[in-house]
C-alpha cells in the first residue's frame, strides 16, 4: 500500500488599495498548480481573482474556460472566453508555469527521501493482570508522511494502539512512536509495520517474545566482558612470550 503524493506550489499577484482610515479594498490574483502524479498527468492549473477574500472569477485548466462566480465575474468570464488568444495562452500554462516549475522544485526538495530508523522494544512485561505493552518508534525519516500500524497474527491490530503524530525534531528529520498493548498469547505472531516514500515495500519487523529486553541487555554486555577477557589474556600472553624469548639462562 503506497501513500498518496499531494505537491503543488501558490504563487500570488496583489494589488491593494486603501481609501480612508477606516477600511479599505484588496484585490488579488492567486495562481495553483496542483497535481500528485510524478508524470505530471494529472497537472491542473488555476487562475483565482480575489476581492476582498471572495473568489469572484477563475480560470480552470480542465474546463478551458473562465468560470463567474458573481454578476461582474460572469460578464469578465464571457468576454475572455471569447477571446481564443487569452484562452489559449492560459491552457498554454499548465506547461509553461506548472510542470516547469514542478520538475525544477521535485528534483531539488520533493523526491528526496531517507529511509526512517525503526526500533522496537518491550516498554512493560505482562504481569498479573496488567498486559504488557510494546513500543514501535522510527526516527530520522523524511518526508513527514507516513504510516506506523500493528499486525497481530495476520490481522491489523487497532484497540489498544496509542500513536504521536509525526514529531519533527528541527532538523529536517521526523520522528513517530506507537505503542501496543496485549496480553501474550502462546505462539502468537506480532509485528510493527512501516509504510513511507522512501520504502518500495512495506517494511515489517516481527517482535521476539522469546527473549525480554532485560535479558538482551544482560547477553550482550555479558558477551562484551567476554570478548574484553579474551584480548586481554592473549596480550599477557603474548608480553609474557616475549620476555621470555629475552631471558639468558646462567648455569648454577
Amino acid at each position: 500500500m503506497s501513500l498518496p503524493k499531494l505537491f503543488g506550489f501558490h504563487l500570488i499577484l496583489m494589488l491593494s488599495s486603501f481609501w480612508g482610515t477606516a477600511g479599505g479594498f484588496y484585490l488579488y490574483q492567486a495562481f495553483d498548480c496542483i497535481y500528485s502524479t510524478k508524470d505530471y498527468s494529472d497537472m491542473v492549473y488555476l487562475e483565482s481573482h480575489s476581492f476582498n477574500k471572495d473568489v469572484f472569477l477563475q480560470f480552470n485548466s480542465t474546463l478551458g474556460k473562465y468560470v463567474g462566480f458573481t454578476e461582474f465575474g460572469v460578464k469578465q468570464a464571457e468576454n475572455w472566453n471569447n477571446d481564443q488568444a487569452i484562452i489559449q495562452q492560459q491552457k498554454a500554462e499548465v506547461d509553461r508555469l506548472c510542470k516547469h516549475n514542478a520538475q525544477i522544485d521535485d528534483s531539488s526538495v520533493t523526491y528526496k527521501t531517507v529511509k526512517p530508523k525503526v526500533m522496537l522494544s518491550s516498554v512493560k512485561p505482562a504481569s498479573g493482570r496488567h498486559p504488557a505493552m510494546l513500543l514501535c518508534s522510527a526516527y530520522n525519516f523524511y518526508p513527514e508522511t507516513i504510516k506506523v500500524y500493528w499486525m497481530r497474527d495476520g490481522k491489523v491490530e487497532t484497540s489498544d494502539v496509542t500513536s504521536t503524530m509525526e514529531l519533527a525534531d528541527g532538523d529536517w528529520y521526523y520522528q513517530i512512536h506507537s505503542e501496543l498493548q496485549y496480553t501474550p498469547k502462546s505462539g502468537e505472531k506480532i509485528s510493527c509495520v512501516v509504510e513511507h516514500a522512501s520504502l518500495n515495500k512495506p517494511m515489517v519487523y516481527e517482535w521476539d517474545p522469546s527473549m525480554s529486553e532485560s535479558d538482551r541487555n544482560k547477553i550482550a554486555i555479558g558477551a562484551s566482558g567476554l570478548v574484553l577477557g579474551i584480548i586481554i589474556a592473549a596480550a599477557g600472553l603474548i608480553y609474557y612470550k616475549k620476555k621470555s624469548s629475552g631471558r639468558i639462562l646462567v648455569p648454577n
